[in-house]
């Protein structure tokens, strides 16, 4: 029981943390590159990816009246969440499984469903789309990426508990179904770096990093690469492998020398 209870109080961890999802760019880029999918017109791309910023649009507005105290600043209004739109949902959601959505975009669309309130409605629908294609890898690794996303909502441990590990079982259907799925791989690598120590999941946690990293330098470079450098390192660091650290920091800041979190903690010694 011990161990269960340690289990969900280390995944509460993962929830306090933030995750780091949708941290790493407070903004998105307006525009998406066509990859050129046959019969798929630009338009339409351009739809799924600024749908996640139309969420608000139609808030409505709460007016408060003025108040007759002199030197009393009127309360603020209050914010209401946006009155769902089903299809508005539905195109975020085919943003996020989009390959034409670039990564900062994604942050943005998860940030705006969580502030929104639309997190329960994004996930049924992740749900039925898995259900009706469950060899998607893509459909597995965003449908867990949301369980994540829905912990760091969620005041209930044991719920957090639960959400969690569900995400982990996907990020290794994903896995399973597609090996070089970055995403599964990334998220899954983070969530699990915050377990406790004494439930054994460093190893893992540097084998799943140190996996990413070597699939990466076969690929193009992409802005999100830099991530997997700075936490292998940090995972280097809490395993008292500080020389190992400083190398894959290092090796991370000389491919990606704009990356500030790289160069940090080389500046720092660290």
């Amino acid at each position: 029981m011990k161990y269960v209870v340690l289990t969900i109080l280390g995944i509460g961890a993962v929830v306090g943390s933030g995750l780091y999802f949708g941290q790493r760019h407070n903004t998105a880029s307006a525009e998406v590159r066509s990859i050129g999918s046959p019969g798929v017109e630009e338009k339409q791309v351009q739809e799924q990816a600024t749908a996640p910023a139309q969420l608000h649009r139609s808030a409505p507005q709460v007016q408060v009246e003025k108040t007759r105290s002199v030197g009393i600043a009127p309360p603020e209004a209050p914010q209401e969440p946006a009155r769902l739109d089903p299809s508005m949902v539905t195109r975020v959601v085919d943003a996020l499984l989009s390959p034409q959505t670039s990564y900062d975009q994604k942050r943005a669309a998860w940030d705006q469903l969580r502030k929104g309130g639309h997190l329960d409605v994004a996930i049924a629908e992740l749900q039925q789309r898995l259900s009706n294609n469950p060899n998607n890898a893509d459909g597995a690794a965003v449908l867990g990426h949301a369980y994540l996303q829905k912990c760091g909502t969620s005041t209930d441990v044991r719920e957090q508990g639960i959400l969690a590990m569900q995400a982990d079982k996907l990020f290794d259907t994903a896995l399973k179904l597609d090996a070089q799925n970055w995403e599964a791989r990334f998220n899954k690598a983070v969530a699990l770096s915050y377990w406790p120590a004494n439930m054994g999941k460093g190893d893992e946690v540097i084998d799943h990093f140190t996996t990413l990293i070597q699939q990466q330098e076969a690929q193009s470079q992409q802005s999100q690469f830099a991530d997997s450098y700075m936490w292998l390192g940090d995972q280097y660091k809490k395993a008292g492998r500080l020389d190992d650290a400083r190398s894959v920091w290092q090796r991370g800041a000389y491919l990606f020398p704009q990356d500030q979190k790289l160069a940090d903690r080389l500046g720092a010694g660290r």
